[in-house]
């Protein structure tokens, strides 16, 4: 395909260097968004009076075409040419003569990528907000049906303190629900339009750039045609959010895997969501919540990518930010897969409450409300620490939990234990006890539970 840019030189490359500059390969998923964006600016030239309406007609059918014969694959996609900017270019200039070329009239590749870009990480957002609304639900459902199943909590990996397997699952709704408020924040600087700002000093033509904004759903546009042009500080914090989504389907990720091994047994994961060992029967694999674990790295990689590929920069454009591209076409194709797959994992996935129970029971982590019991018969917490600490050890020693301990073993270390005991120490009550908002008491996680879901329909 001819370079549009010839004039200067003959347009002719090294084959290689031409390949290398090339980015068709990757920008022809931006046509959906190059084309709107060329309709939007072939009306605010005929409005403007820069063209003829008449002209501007025709190239907006002439664009309208090229969209249709795409979408229905009467057209195919020339690989050969530079980028998907100049290949629908070129593809309406064949079909529309001379008036084709007045289109890039009053802009430049510039601020057209510019604007792709921005129009395509929007519609991103929104697809991946739409995905996590579902994570969140299938969370939210699993959350509802455990509210009440007894687990250990646990601090440093160690058996902590009881919670219900529905306060945990809520606490990753939470933060999926954070994750969604990070994508909207992020997409109101994403919905900027650089339109107009051309290569970086703007235009003499008498451009109505607000016009061609509101065309495109802006609300508003950029308001230094240099930076306009110059910086994708959106796309960067666009990958952010992402990465911290993945942050959090990893950790969850991390959990899935722990529950559903034979040592832990909390959960089991179905089968349409495993896979089996090449050579051991016996295997059921998490490989699905393996794979977001991993995938996670690769998000953060097309962060750091565009991060270090924008730091020396000087202003306003330069090719180096044609790498802004895969990095997040890769981000936002990985988000979305995983965030389908794990809904999908989390749905499915059954619980396994009298493992949770048992495991609850011999982690002694009922044992700070043991101390709590011996602090309000009004023993220092200091000394109660220190007394309980001495019965777990007998405990352990002699193969019981706190919850069948001997009364007068519990006497033998003081006074202050009295039949009620068992009542401190039965891991519902420990549980059902902690009211305190946000705790893990079952009625606590029903609000929860109701907080998210009013949420969700808000969002």
């Amino acid at each position: 395909m001819a370079k549009m840019w010839a004039g200067r030189t003959d347009g002719s490359m090294d084959a290689l260097a031409d390949s290398f500059n090339s980015s068709i390969s990757f920008d022809k998923r931006l046509y959906r968004e190059d084309i709107a964006g060329s309709i939007a600016h072939a009306e605010m030239l005929g409005r403007a009076g820069i063209i003829t309406q008449a002209q501007a007609q025709t190239i907006i059918a002439g664009l309208q075409g090229i969209l249709k014969d795409l979408e229905s694959g009467a057209l195919a996609i020339d690989e050969s040419a530079e980028d998907i900017h100049m290949f629908v270019e070129q593809v309406l200039t064949e079909r529309t003569g001379e008036t084709g070329k007045m289109l890039h009239t009053a802009r430049s590749r510039n601020d057209q990528v510019a604007l792709d870009m921005r129009l395509y990480l929007r519609r991103e957002a929104e697809e991946i907000t739409e995905l996590l609304k579902k994570l969140i639900t299938a969370v939210t459902d699993q959350a509802e049906a455990w509210k009440s199943a007894i687990m250990p909590g646990y601090t440093h990996l160690q058996r902590a303190q009881p919670v219900t397997f529905g306060h945990h699952l809520m606490a990753y709704a939470m933060m999926f629900l954070r994750d969604i408020d990070r994508l909207k924040d992020a997409a109101k600087r994403i919905n900027v339009s650089p339109i107009g700002a051309c290569a970086l000093a703007g235009t003499a033509y008498p451009t109505d750039r607000r016009f061609e904004a509101e065309l495109l759903g802006f609300p508003g546009i950029a308001l230094n045609s240099i930076d306009a042009v110059s910086d994708r500080d959106f796309v960067v914090e666009f990958l952010s959010a992402l990465s911290l989504v993945m942050t959090h389907l990893s950790r969850f990720s991390e959990e899935v895997v722990l529950w559903s091994s034979w040592e832990f047994g909390f959960v089991e994961l179905s089968n349409d969501y495993t896979t089996g060992s090449s050579i051991m029967p016996q295997k059921k694999n998490p490989d699905m919540a393996e794979l977001v674990r991993g995938k996670t790295g690769r998000v953060y990689g097309d962060l750091m990518a565009l991060l270090t590929t924008l730091k020396g920069l000087p202003l306003a454009y330069n090719k180096d930010m044609q790498e802004d591209k895969e990095a997040a076409f890769d981000a936002a194709d990985n988000v979305k897969i995983c965030l389908e797959v794990f809904a999908g994992m989390i749905s499915t996935l059954k619980a396994k409450p009298e493992n949770m129970r048992l495991a609850a029971a011999k982690g002694f982590i009922n044992a700070t409300d043991l101390a709590d019991y011996l602090v309000g018969r009004g023993l220092p917490f200091r000394s109660a620490y220190k007394t309980v600490g001495t019965i777990v050890a007998d405990c352990i020693a002699r193969g019981l939990v706190l919850e069948n301990y001997p009364l007068e073993d519990y006497q033998s270390h003081s006074e202050l234990f009295g039949g009620d005991v068992y009542e401190a120490v039965k891991l519902e009550n420990c549980v059902n006890w902690r009211t305190s908002e946000g705790g893990t008491a079952v009625a606590s996680v029903e609000a929860q539970i109701a907080f998210v879901r009013k949420a969700l329909e808000e969002k």
